[in-house]
């Protein structure tokens, strides 16, 4: 089964070539790389996120810096998350009402409200290309009741989002809405989700609350009992999500875009991917690899550095190290995105995915 498509998103700041992934610059920046170490990577569009950017520095900041673009030195396009996400997970003392969402920092303490109008207000005054919807996302597991309120006040909270955008003028400046589906991991409450969204007055649909612990084959079937009722003229972005195993079975149920932390976490951390895996360059067992990390890699790391000298980076806590494997990290998933476009084009996406999992082994998955 493949669900596999082509497709081209356009912004005021260029084209992306869908399926892609966007590297996440949660703060106005993707942690530790210059905007052209990102760019190099094959990267067409990054993510930025309004809790961060509300609370540091601020709108009124970003606004006199002539927008989220010139602030970051980002001149290709930009997707702002609508900061609900955070709300719920990393706010302290969250008190939701229909109004929206009253909350204190976890900077400082300080209290703040932000309502579907407010969201949409900060995202247009960033000045980004593709903006969120706000959502309201519980944690999991929970008992059905409060994932169908939470579900249904989505509904809701999405009918004022777009009033709000139209009403600022944001289809005017060609600013895209995405909205989002919820639905825990309930499949009927998935697929009553996704129907609303498709009838929604919106440029794009996410799929937001997975990849939040839940099992893979999990995630696949909400997935699966989503997609199929979304609007095929839509961009699909499945939010939070980066693991390559995971893009590729994304990409196979009809999903366009995603997001993640991840592979630049991950990096910071030592893993770096590889065709047949995670690798550990902090392993003693790359000490003395006089070659790239990946011979098939193109990567600005791999092209100069060797295994050998990263590794040394890393064991020495040198900036540098952390900068070579999040350039590599961020490329190895652009080459995966570009070698599912190909595929798709060519009508082999099938053969290429199975290729994909023949050689790479996920972590966590067992031996053979």
């Amino acid at each position: 089964m493949t669900w596999a498509r082509r497709g081209r998103l356009s912004t005021p700041h260029g084209t992306v070539e869908t399926p892609a992934f966007m590297p996440v610059g949660t703060q106005a920046t993707v942690k530790t790389l210059h905007p052209d170490e990102v760019a190099g990577t094959g990267a067409e569009i990054v993510l930025a996120n309004t809790y961060h950017l509300m609370l540091r520095p601020g709108p009124e900041l970003i606004a006199a810096a002539g927008g989220l673009h010139r602030f970051m030195g980002w001149d290709r396009p930009v997707l702002t998350d609508s900061g609900g996400f955070q709300i719920f997970s990393l706010a302290g003392q969250t008190k939701v009402t229909e109004d929206g969402a009253t909350f204190r920092s976890h900077v400082d303490g300080s209290l703040h409200t932000v309502s579907p109008e407010r969201s949409v207000a900060l995202q247009l005054a960033f000045g980004a290309d593709v903006i969120m919807a706000f959502d309201h996302l519980i944690g999991l597991p929970a008992p059905r009741a409060p994932i169908a309120d939470a579900t249904a006040r989505t509904a809701r909270w999405l009918e004022r989002c777009i009033a709000t955008h139209r009403e600022l003028g944001g289809p005017a400046r060609g600013v895209a809405l995405f909205g989002i589906s919820q639905g825990g991991m309930e499949e009927d409450l998935r697929r009553q989700s996704a129907m609303v969204l498709a009838e929604a007055e919106v440029d794009g649909c996410a799929v937001g609350g997975l990849s939040v612990g839940e099992p893979k084959p999990v995630m696949a079937a909400m997935l699966e009992a989503t997609t199929p009722h979304l609007p095929p003229g839509k961009p699909r972005y499945l939010m939070g999500v980066g693991s390559p195993e995971d893009l590729w079975e994304g990409v196979a149920r009809g999903i366009d875009l995603f997001d993640c932390v991840l592979p630049t976490r991950l990096a910071r951390n030592g893993a770096l991917f590889t065709p047949t895996g995670r690798a550990n360059l902090r392993a003693v067992a790359w000490r003395d690899v006089h070659a790239p990390i990946d011979p098939t890699c193109d990567c600005a790391t791999c092209a100069r550095f060797t295994a050998a000298y990263v590794h040394h980076l890393l064991r020495t806590e040198e900036v540098l190290g952390l900068r070579l494997a999040s350039v590599h990290n961020l490329r190895f998933l652009a080459r995966q995105m570009a070698t599912m476009r190909r595929a798709i084009e060519r009508g082999t996406f099938q053969s290429e995915r199975r290729r994909f999992h023949d050689a790479y082994r996920p972590v966590g998955a067992p031996a053979v």
